[in-house]
């Protein structure tokens, strides 16, 4: 089972080893914890590309949906499972990351893939639908969150809408 699990996320591996020796003394939760997926849900209108921002849990920041790579899935199934849960859709995901960024977390640094979700399904109650949700123009979504990576990868996909 390990060891399956190993092959499963061998890419990882350099990672984890990365994180372990920086931060051994600091970090406080499981090591897999530090390996995150996210998703940018979006959807096309007649003339624009909006992404659907959320806020985060306890800051209130607009965010897209993240979390830990749980051991036995994949980070583009991890990616579609927080979807549904913090954002509340369902739809077709990438089959490739389109970039990594990194977050200061639990003492720690997490390497957050992002995958592209076109949406096909808006659920009116989800599992954290205590969050508020909005859909923005892919133009004005760089603007609103503050993770310098992040941004940089929604800039990036928004000069590839233009």
């Amino acid at each position: 089972m390990y060891f399956n699990l190993f092959l499963k996320h061998k890419k990882n591996l350099i990672h984890y080893l990365i994180i372990s020796i920086s931060f051994k003394n600091i970090m406080k939760k499981p090591l897999y914890y530090y390996n995150q997926s996210a998703v940018i849900p979006f959807r096309r209108t007649e003339n624009k590309t909006e992404v659907l921002l959320i806020t985060s849990r306890k800051k209130k920041k607009w965010i897209i949906p993240k979390g830990i790579v749980e051991p036995d899935l994949l980070p583009s199934e991890s990616a579609v499972k927080e979807a549904f849960e913090e954002a509340g859709v369902r739809g077709k995901i990438s089959e490739n990351s389109i970039g990594n960024y990194n977050q200061k977390k639990w003492g720690g640094l997490c390497n957050v893939k992002v995958y592209l979700m076109e949406v096909n399904v808006l659920f009116e109650t989800w599992p954290e639908d205590f969050r508020d949700r909005k859909w923005v123009s892919i133009d004005d979504a760089p603007d609103q969150i503050d993770n310098q990576g992040l941004k940089k990868i929604i800039t990036k996909l928004k000069s590839k809408h233009d």
